[in-house]
């Protein structure tokens, strides 16, 4: 009885995580404006204490602040900000590469990123705009979390995955909701090829060209958030978090 009470309230914890954290994203809470539990609780459709749980952790990924009048309001972001956080990902998923690469991957975990990145490849297609890209920016997402994983370190996988949350940081932060942006799809032709060179690194042992090739591959988040900013701010709606940037 005990076990699927707590099965229910981790469920609820989660629903509430993607719910606030979507409401923030994009842009229905303006940054600094004070989070009613009681409006999120209705609005979500949960209890205050799955809610509770996830404001708490919402304000550990860097999403919220504790304000002095008590509760949660959104952040706000400078661009600074952003590119630390993108940076930051890097880092960490340059250590897993190399990581993995100097300690060695076990035969059945190599086995299975190198299928992955195959699966990748069969998302594209003949011109970028026939590739399926949905599909790739699900794949992506399962390759970096798989990527965190290679070392064999659940220290290691549990800090990039946190550092994945950063806002903005997410392997995917640019590219949902970006399907019809012909610049973005030819970036990710780039984006598969160093996929590519990252697992044979790996599996090369070469642990310096591991940790270059993904720091370089984060670094793509910060072409493409600098494409919508400099080239076609028309986009800044369909980002997630850009409205809690400032300029």
């Amino acid at each position: 009885m005990r076990r699927s009470a707590d099965k229910k309230r981790d469920s609820q914890t989660f629903k509430a995580l993607l719910g606030v954290r979507e409401l923030v994203l994009g842009g229905t809470v303006p940054p600094g404006e004070r989070l009613s539990e009681a409006v999120l609780a209705e609005r979500l459709g949960i209890s205050r204490t799955p809610l509770r749980a996830a404001l708490a952790r919402l304000e550990q990924e860097g999403l919220l602040e504790q304000i002095p009048s008590g509760g949660y309001a959104a952040r706000s972001f400078t661009m600074a900000d952003v590119f630390d956080a993108i940076e930051l990902r890097g880092v960490l998923e340059g250590t897993a590469a190399r990581l993995a690469a100097e300690r060695g991957v076990p035969p059945a975990r190599m086995k299975a990123i190198k299928q992955l990145v195959a699966e990748l490849d069969r998302t594209f297609r003949g011109r970028p705009e026939d590739m399926l890209f949905d599909q790739y920016v699900e794949l992506n997402a399962e390759f970096h979390a798989m990527l965190a994983t290679l070392p064999g370190s659940e220290m290691m996988r549990r800090e990039v995955e946190r550092a994945a949350h950063l806002p903005f940081a997410s392997p995917s932060a640019f590219l949902e909701k970006q399907e019809d942006v012909l610049a973005f799809r030819l970036s990710l032709v780039h984006a598969q090829r160093q996929h590519r060179e990252i697992v044979s690194a790996i599996e090369m042992r070469e642990g310096g060209r591991a940790e270059a090739l993904a720091r370089e591959h984060a670094r793509l988040a910060r072409q493409n958030m600098e494409f919508v900013l400099d080239e076609d701010r028309s986009l800044i709606p369909r980002v997630p978090g850009l409205a809690l940037v400032s300029a």
